[in-house]
């Protein structure tokens, strides 16, 4: 069964979201353009803040960077332009490249302190590309695969949670949330294989 963390907070992000995504259009801004700012924010706060060990203040940083990816929806609903194939496509392959940034980000700050939760952090990197790769594949061959107990909002709030948490000196936070991000989304791949197969 999904967790449904996404669809319990999005309704009352959305009541947030929309009043800013008014102004943004009223300025002559596109849901692309804030895609892709709100990108390069996150992007350089993970590889920036992360690495230099701070992890409150850049997960802080990033979670405000990360609601773009609620307020170019929430822009093209209210402008009634609709998600564009390019628009999608973009979020999408933009979406790759952040959850990857924070990642990498705290994969450097480990190997800098030489602790041995580096790999389980780059099995979570692969893991989850790998979570999307079977998604994209799928739906190639016109198969709805969006299925697992561990889709991207999830596995983001788990991750930023747990290095939030690691920054405020929580004992354990960071190495508790990479293995249950690691277990979660090995699982989550062997499910989507098996919708797959059964598809087939």
């Amino acid at each position: 069964m999904d967790l449904m963390l996404s669809a319990s907070l999005k309704p009352a992000v959305t009541r947030v979201i929309n009043p800013i995504a008014r102004v943004a259009l009223r300025i002559g801004l596109t849901p692309n353009s804030i895609t892709i700012l709100g990108a390069i924010g996150l992007i350089s706060s993970a590889l920036i803040l992360y690495p230099s060990g701070h992890l409150f203040g850049g997960t802080i940083t990033i979670a405000i960077f990360a609601l773009s990816d609620l307020l170019d929806g929430a822009m093209a609903r209210i402008s009634q332009s609709g998600a564009s194939p390019w628009g999608g496509f973009l979020d999408s392959t933009i979406d790759r490249f952040t959850d990857a940034a924070i990642l990498i980000g705290v994969t450097l700050f480990l190997i800098d302190a030489n602790d041995p939760l580096t790999p389980v952090v780059l099995g979570v990197l692969v893991s989850g590309f790998l979570v999307s790769y079977i998604r994209a594949k799928a739906e190639s061959m016109q198969i709805q695969c969006s299925g697992g107990i561990a889709e991207r909002t999830e596995r983001l709030i788990i991750a930023l949670t747990a290095i939030g948490f690691a920054g405020l000196g929580v004992p354990f936070a960071l190495s508790i949330g990479m293995w249950a991000l690691l277990i979660l989304a090995v699982f989550t791949v062997v499910q989507r294989v098996l919708i797959v197969k059964a598809a087939l």
